[in-house]
């Protein structure tokens, strides 16, 4: 399967690029960064400028971790060629978002604010016993290393609203100390008993290995909004 990395140059671009070279089932055509590369090609792949997108060779899924400024430009290509777009790039606006949703109505895609796969099924997780603990107090505890700014985690508000969708009102604490990577707890509490469902992640290049295995399965599919979840298995069938 024929991949395009955009955000080539950031940390979560270096990782697609490595991660992806040890892949038999993967072929990165072109890595996409904003300004012009010192080399045209580099470990066999093709390096491209984000103003030269339109001339990228043919690919059958792009794979997004840039500035919230490429979206736009990137999408527009995979919906003119037809082709599968993943992204984890945040901080979009409303009107971004909803480019999004309109593209989902011509190709397959997926944006996820984490593409642990161990994060998506406590998200389902999260989801059901929200769902079957009514007037549970929910809490979300988030930890990540001190140079992380926002708070709460856009993967604890995420996690929130799977727990709001049930009916649920969660509370969020963040913790910033050392290196963490990321953990976050949510805990349903109620007179006498406690649940605690727990993800930690110890390597980053865990969110790098999620958006491939997603890319591998999203490419080829219907045209809507998959969530990760919905990519777990090779198969249609979402977590029920």
């Amino acid at each position: 399967m024929r991949i395009l990395v955009h955000g080539a140059s950031g940390r979560m671009g270096q990782a697609l690029l490595r991660l992806a070279r040890a892949r038999s089932d993967l072929e990165v055509v072109a890595a996409v960064a904003g300004s012009a590369p010192r080399q045209r090609v580099v470990d066999g792949v093709p390096h491209f400028a984000a103003s030269e997108l339109g001339g990228v060779p043919t690919f059958d899924v792009a794979v997004d971790f840039s500035l919230p400024d490429g979206l736009r430009p990137v999408l527009a290509v995979c919906e003119r060629r037809g082709a599968a777009f993943v992204s984890g790039t945040t901080g979009l606006s409303d009107d971004q978002c909803e480019a999004l949703d309109t593209a989902a109505t011509r190709i397959p895609l997926v944006w996820a604010s984490n593409f642990s796969l161990g994060v998506a099924v406590l998200q389902d997780l999260v989801r059901r016993a929200a769902g079957l603990l009514p007037g549970w107090d929910c809490d979300i505890v988030e930890s990540h290393h001190t140079r992380k700014v926002d708070a709460p985690s856009g993967t604890a508000l995420t996690l929130g609203e799977a727990a709001a969708e049930q009916g649920a009102h969660p509370r969020y604490a963040s913790l910033r100390a050392g290196d963490i990577v990321g953990e976050h707890l949510v805990q349903f509490t109620t007179r006498g008993e406690r649940i605690e469902l727990i993800h930690r992640a110890g390597d980053r290049d865990i969110f790098a290995a999620g958006a491939l295995h997603v890319a591998q399965r999203l490419a080829g599919r219907a045209p809507r909004r998959y969530q990760v979840a919905d990519l777990l298995a090779a198969t249609e069938a979402p977590l029920p």
